[in-house]
Parts: C-alpha cells; sequence; structure tokens
C-alpha cells in the first residue's frame, strides 16, 4: 500500500511503503501540527521515494518533535534505495544533528566515498521535546538548508544528477509530523 506527500506540484511526490503514515498528507501545504496529527507520526527509520529525483526549484520539507533525550538525528537524500547490508553508494546530503557537541553537521558520498563533513553553523536551532521545521531548497549548483524559516547554511552538489536523488532517508531521535 502507498501513501504520499505533496512536494511542490502535484507530480512531484514522495512515496513509501510503510503502512503506518499520517494519512494528511494529500491537504495542500504545511501547518503547524495539531493534537490529531501528532497521534499519527511518520514510523522512524523512515525510507520514501521522491518522485522524478531531485531538480532545481524542488523542496522537500520535514516537520517533526525532537526526542526528550536526543541523541542524534539524520537526514539524508540518496541515489537509490539500498538496504541496510548494502546502503547507495551516493548519499547527494547528509545532515546530521548531534545533539552532545551542538552542531549541525552536512556532507555527502560519491561513488561509496563519504567526502569532508562541513561542521560550522551559526547557531544550533534544535531543542529537545521541541518541534522543527527543516526546508531543503534544492538549485542548480546547491542546497539551500532553512530551519524554522530561518536560512541556516548551503551545501553544493556533490553529486552531478539531480535527478538520481531519489530516496529520503530519517533517522534517530525525532518523531516525523509532516513530510512534503
Amino acid at each position: 500500500m502507498y501513501k504520499m506527500a505533496v512536494s511542490g506540484t502535484g507530480k512531484d511526490r514522495i512515496n513509501t511503503e510503510d503502512e503506518h503514515l499520517n494519512n494528511s498528507f494529500g491537504k495542500p501545504g504545511l501547518i503547524s501540527p495539531d493534537r490529531e496529527d501528532i497521534t499519527r507520526l511518520l514510523t522512524v527509520p523512515f525510507s520514501g521515494r521522491i518522485r522524478g529525483g531531485m531538480r532545481p526549484g524542488k523542496k522537500i520539507i520535514v516537520m517533526g518533535i525532537v526526542d526528550p533525550e536526543p541523541e542524534s538525528f539524520d537526514i539524508s537524500l540518496t541515489c537509490g534505495h539500498g538496504t541496510a547490508e548494502e546502503p547507495p553508494a551516493d548519499v547527494a546530503l547528509e545532515l546530521c544533528a548531534r545533539f552532545a557537541d551542538r552542531q549541525f553537521v552536512r556532507k555527502a558520498c560519491v561513488s561509496g566515498a563519504w567526502g569532508t563533513e562541513e561542521v560550522p553553523i551559526p547557531y544550533f536551532p534544535f531543542i529537545q521535546d521541541q518541534p522543527f521545521r527543516i526546508e531543503i531548497h534544492c538549485e542548480h549548483q546547491r542546497f539551500r538548508i532553512f530551519v524554522d524559516g530561518h536560512q541556516l547554511f548551503d551545501f553544493y552538489h556533490k553529486v552531478s544528477s539531480l535527478p538520481a536523488i531519489d530516496t529520503i532517508r530519517i533517522n534517530g531521535s525525532l518523531q516525523i509530523t509532516k513530510l512534503a
């Protein structure tokens, strides 16, 4: 059974094979989660397909709540789904929020080789047991990352084929309330 999340236009969708998903995906736009939405959280770890892959002008929005005692969480945009034993060879963007050192790290993996982590950020935007909204905007040369409406940093593309970026993976100390 497939549930879908609208991303951008009606043609762009994130598909998932998980049957325990928030069924409010079809609603246009995003609003703050209410009590009903919070009771229907997406399951973490999460993996879903990005229909048509990434392209300039497309954005992905992840809304969630940080766990009460968080260690870290990560959001990855990958080329292909991969498996637990055989992860995808190309990870176009991996964002990792590390609470112990209050860092929001970003990196990429091309042809199985991880690049250098980019670490400096102006501030750490996540608070335990609090909601957040991450927007990943795809542009011609970079991803632009916003947290709670504030631009936090840019990450320049390491993967040359944007349409090949067709999967989003989310793991760690968070609950997902909306994905678009």
